[in-house]
């Protein structure tokens, strides 16, 4: 809830725990067992920035989140929860949501290029090895440097064929092209497609400045990503949550710290961003972190382990909700030794053990006070949410969607002019000189033949007419003509002497 500018998270017998909103940049972390409570706290502090005028962003991957959209129900579990914890001025009640969807089917949809996603995220998302994103690198360099487009997976294809039967004219300027690690990314690409991936992949492409967006009643709007059909491809859901992450980095101008955020991100199921994720490129995400407070951006990750962020990032939030976890074996004490020591302790309680005693919807709680500092940490019961929770049917989200001032903004793909036509073009204009050339060949080649024939002609009539009685006959009554006249002058000649 959002009270006197402040957000109330949890209550105990003696302290109201509160987020405050110029310190809710400096990011957090939502951790505990599955059934602990997590989605509950999630959906309060969401429900809590939209109120404070902050947008928000996070997934949904079970649906049990779209039911933001419509009016709370005072159960019988909220009207205890709100008795119990003495919330005079909580009321139920809807807030503005938008829903998206990568595939577009419960939700806008969300597209983009495929060079602006770029190789190292694509590569993610592909499972490409160290080769293959070597080549991929080149591909989109080529692109690059020609002026090829890269929009949709056809252009990607398209382009990775035509650099794999020209590799010869590009070795020397961009280094080694093999046809086996090129058919594997173009495996890796089939599969992608595969899993509907391809709608991801288009114009027009996302204004992720969609996401900041304030409703009329001066609350933010709350940005739901439609994640269950997406969750089944854990590979494409991560690397699109970190193309979103360096996409608002790299969009978004530095501002400082604010009063309050500009946009707050949840990232649930957060380990799978970090899943195999080489050093090198945990270092880059680690950087983000850390500089995109200075865009107005706060991140919060959801998780079932505190230990599945990396600690580098883990290091940088520093406001922790921690639900219970449990501990059968040494490795799950090790847990929540972890979770345990990332809190500053409170003298009424060992943390440790306050960890594993936690009922659904309690936690333990640490937000950064005025100066940046975390608070003791605290064992509190979590607010119930103001709206509904759980599913809703298809008839209301149509309803939201169809209500939604982007409502056929990112409806209809475009397939305008890219690389695929431009190579196509290319490869075209290759064929056509190529048989042009062959063309060119064969004429002069029928030209001698021509010319050969024509001698062989020549001489076959000679020879026709050098064998041909008539002629002969002709030539030898012509020669004795020729005798006679040649003799007959000659006597006359002799007969003067």
């Amino acid at each position: 809830m959002y009270i006197n500018n402040k957000i109330l998270v949890g209550k105990n017998d003696e302290k109201e725990i509160y987020l405050l909103p110029n310190m809710a940049n400096r990011h957090g972390i939502i951790t505990g067992a599955s059934g602990s409570g997590k989605t509950i706290t999630l959906k309060v502090m969401a429900e809590s920035f939209s109120d404070c005028g902050v947008p928000v962003f996070l997934s949904d991957i079970k649906g049990d989140i779209a039911g933001t959209c419509l009016v709370g129900e005072m159960n019988e579990n909220i009207a205890k929860r709100v008795d119990k914890l003495k919330l005079d001025s909580f009321d139920v009640k809807d807030y503005p949501v938008r829903f998206w969807d990568v595939y577009g089917e419960s939700g806008h949809p969300i597209r983009t290029k495929i060079s602006s996603i770029g190789p190292n995220i694509l590569s993610i998302m592909l499972g490409l090895n160290e080769v293959q994103e070597g080549i991929l690198n080149i591909a989109f360099k080529v692109a690059e440097d020609e002026n090829l487009p890269l929009v949709d997976l056809k252009d990607l294809r398209s382009l990775l064929a035509y650099l794999g039967d020209n590799r010869k004219n590009y070795i020397n300027t961009y280094g080694n092209i093999t046809t086996a690690s090129v058919g594997g990314i173009q495996r890796s690409l089939m599969t992608l497609e595969n899993q509907g991936a391809e709608k991801f992949f288009g114009e027009p492409s996302l204004d992720i400045r969609d996401f900041i967006s304030i409703n009329n009643d001066g609350r933010g709007v709350v940005n739901i990503l439609d994640s269950r059909k997406l969750f089944n491809s854990p590979d494409l859901y991560s690397s699109f949550m970190l193309w979103l992450l360096t996409e608002l980095f790299n969009t978004l101008p530095e501002v400082g710290d604010l009063d309050k955020p500009k946009i707050v991100f949840f990232f649930d199921e957060a380990h799978l961003l970090f899943n195999n994720m080489p050093s090198y490129r945990l270092k880059q995400i680690t950087q983000i972190v850390k500089l995109i407070r200075s865009r107005g951006i706060g991140l919060y990750f959801v998780s079932q382990a505190p230990t599945d962020i990396p600690g580098d990032i883990a290091g940088q939030l520093g406001n922790r909700v921690q639900h219970t976890l449990r501990a059968y074996t040494p490795a799950d004490q090790k847990i929540v030794k972890a979770a345990s020591d990332a809190f500053r302790v409170n003298k009424e309680f060992k943390t440790d053990e306050a960890i594993l005693s936690l009922g659904v919807g309690e936690a333990l709680v640490s937000f950064q006070n005025e100066k940046g500092e975390p608070e003791v940490v605290e064992k509190v019961t979590i607010l119930p949410p103001q709206s509904k929770m759980g599913t809703i049917d298809d008839i209301t989200r149509n309803k939201v969607i169809n209500n939604s001032i982007l409502f056929g903004k990112y409806d209809e793909a475009n397939d305008n002019l890219s690389a695929y036509e431009m190579i196509t073009k290319k490869n075209q204009e290759k064929e056509e000189a190529k048989q042009a050339e062959l063309d060119k060949k064969e004429q002069e080649k029928l030209a001698k033949e021509e010319e050969k024939e024509k001698l062989r002609q020549q001489k076959e009539k000679e020879r026709q007419a050098k064998n041909d009685p008539m002629k002969r006959l002709e030539k030898k009554i012509t020669n004795r003509a020729t005798d006679r006249l040649i003799n007959k002058f000659l006597n006359k000649v002799f007969k003067k002497f």
